[in-house]
Order: structure tokens, then sequence, then C-alpha cells
């Protein structure tokens, strides 16, 4: 069985308003944009038509220095 593409789309945090794709399922985690906070991303919806994941900032941590 191949692996899918999934598509998941980023609310709020650090990420928010933009989309990465991954290959098999997404089960969420701590991502970050380059030199900003971290965030806890977890799925909250998934389009069963589209395949695409929602995924919304749950937590944010500031960066150590």
């Amino acid at each position: 069985m191949e692996d899918s593409v999934v598509i998941v789309r980023f609310v709020g945090g650090p990420l928010g308003g933009r989309a990465r794709s991954t290959s098999g399922p997404w089960a969420g985690g701590w991502l970050t944009a380059g030199a900003a906070d971290w965030g806890l991303y977890i799925p909250v919806y998934r389009d069963l038509v589209t395949g695409v994941v929602l995924a919304e900032d749950r937590a944010t941590a500031r960066r150590r220095r």
C-alpha cells in the first residue's frame, strides 16, 4: 500500500495561515517557523473527501536563547 500525501493547514500560533504536506497520517506535534515560538498543533478536523487536515495551535512555548 502506498503512503498517501496529507495536506495539513495550520490555524493560530507560529504557523497560522500556512500549510504543509506530509506522507502518511499526521498526529500533530511541536512545530515552529524559523525564529518564532514553538506551537503544539493538534489535528481537529479531517475532510474525508480531500484528506486535508485542519490543525489548531493548543499551546505555545517561548524559544530558549
